[in-house]
């Protein structure tokens, strides 16, 4: 006899997964407006500065972001690999992605 699968407990499984990728989500974002300083923006200059770039539909300006975010964190790695040099035994610093699960579609 075939064993029935247990719905509930799959379910119950895949919500808290999702829930773990929400609060990894919501971290790695927070990383990330610390490492460019835009911590020091108030919140409602941050979320108008947001709120801009998400209804912005022009492709060149766009790009623009694209290879700045690029060059941002290339230079972050270069300085993360030189400190790791410097200083062997200390603990690695935790690396912020460049490609944030925000980067899906309709973030950008």
């Amino acid at each position: 006899m075939r064993k029935q699968r247990d719905f509930d407990a799959e379910l119950k499984a895949l919500e808290e997964k999702a829930r773990e990728l929400k609060i990894r989500k919501v971290q790695q974002l927070g990383e990330l407006v610390i490492a460019t300083g835009a911590d020091q923006l108030s919140t409602d200059e941050l979320a108008g500065a947001l709120v801009a770039i998400a209804e912005t539909k022009d492709t060149s300006k766009r790009e623009a972001w694209v290879k700045r975010g690029v060059m941002f964190f290339e230079s972050r790695s270069r300085r993360t690999a030189s400190a790791s040099q410097r200083n062997p035994r200390g603990a690695p610093a935790q690396p912020v992605s460049p490609q944030s699960p925000a980067s899906g579609t309709g973030s950008q």
